[in-house]
């Protein structure tokens, strides 16, 4: 009976009948070969390329299991994050490893935990105290204090000491409850033990760019993070209230089911900065 493969160049498996089989080969790569129709073609393989191919898909495996490839998701709040540990760890790490696709994001900090939880992110830069039951693996990165910007010129600017009680006939411009509950009712009960009972407040925004532009354009004061300091307009001044010792912890923070040797290569290296700068009390501003 004649053989039904034809001669061709290059190297012919009849695979007719056989099923999908699957040859490990290291760190997770496969080998699959699929049934053909032997009937009407075989499979063809130029294995010159074909192990280019795995020797390619083996060293790219090698890069992602050692954490030195691969892709990371990391969430950040930008009014914090202007300078000091924050920048300098993506910088860092963007620098030591140029193989990774670091995907960047801003969000609030309740964004971040809920994008975490959810997968969408692997880690992110946040505020614990905004969600305090958020059950994510954390360790401070610096604290943010809470300050008060003025317009230039204001009567607040020639104090020798601003106290709580001093602003009860100020206008306000501040950030709505719903965009961080926690911080705001912190916020609210450390004036109120002060005598600031109610803020006089004119004007409600949770973008912390808008609540300072309208400073400068004196519709008002406002409490701001310490970290404003670095991108603060120019007719805008930052002072401290006497009675007002709100200090925020800032956190990196991820999943602890989430065992990603990339993302377990960077929280190291942000630990490790940490630990060299002696910075985990920070002012971030």
């Amino acid at each position: 009976m004649p053989s039904q493969h034809r001669p061709a160049s290059g190297l012919r498996y009849p695979v007719c009948g056989q099923a999908r089989r699957t040859v490990p080969v290291a760190y997770g790569v496969e080998l699959v070969f699929l049934p053909v129709d032997g009937e009407r073609g075989h499979l063809t393989c130029d294995f010159a390329k074909l192990f280019q191919e795995v020797n390619d898909a083996t060293a790219s495996a090698k890069r992602i299991a050692s954490g030195q490839s691969g892709t990371l998701r990391i969430g950040f709040v930008e009014s914090i994050s202007w300078h000091g540990i924050i920048p300098d760890s993506l910088t860092d790490f963007r620098k030591n490893q140029p193989d990774v696709e670091l995907h960047l994001k801003a969000l609030s900090s309740l964004e971040q935990m809920a994008a975490i939880q959810s997968g969408s992110l692997d880690a992110g830069y946040a505020i614990p105290m905004a969600n305090p039951d958020h059950g994510l693996a954390h360790f401070q990165v610096g604290v943010i204090k809470v300050v008060l910007a003025v317009p230039k010129g204001h009567a607040l600017t020639k104090m020798k000491r601003i106290r709580l009680r001093d602003l009860v006939d100020t206008p306000f411009i501040l950030f709505p409850r719903w965009a961080s509950p926690n911080v705001y009712d912190r916020l609210m009960t450390a004036c109120a033990r002060g005598g600031l009972t109610a803020p006089r407040i004119v004007q409600e925004t949770a973008i912390e760019t808008i609540i300072l532009s309208l400073v400068q354009c004196r519709v008002g004061v406002a409490f701001v993070n310490s970290a404003s300091r670095w991108r603060c307009p120019p007719g805008v001044v930052l002072l401290p209230v006497t009675d007002l010792n709100l200090i925020f912890p800032v956190s990196l923070m991820w999943r602890k089911d989430n065992h990603s040797p990339l993302l377990a290569k960077f929280t190291e290296d942000v630990r490790s900065m940490v630990a060299r700068r002696g910075v985990k009390s920070e002012v971030l501003g």
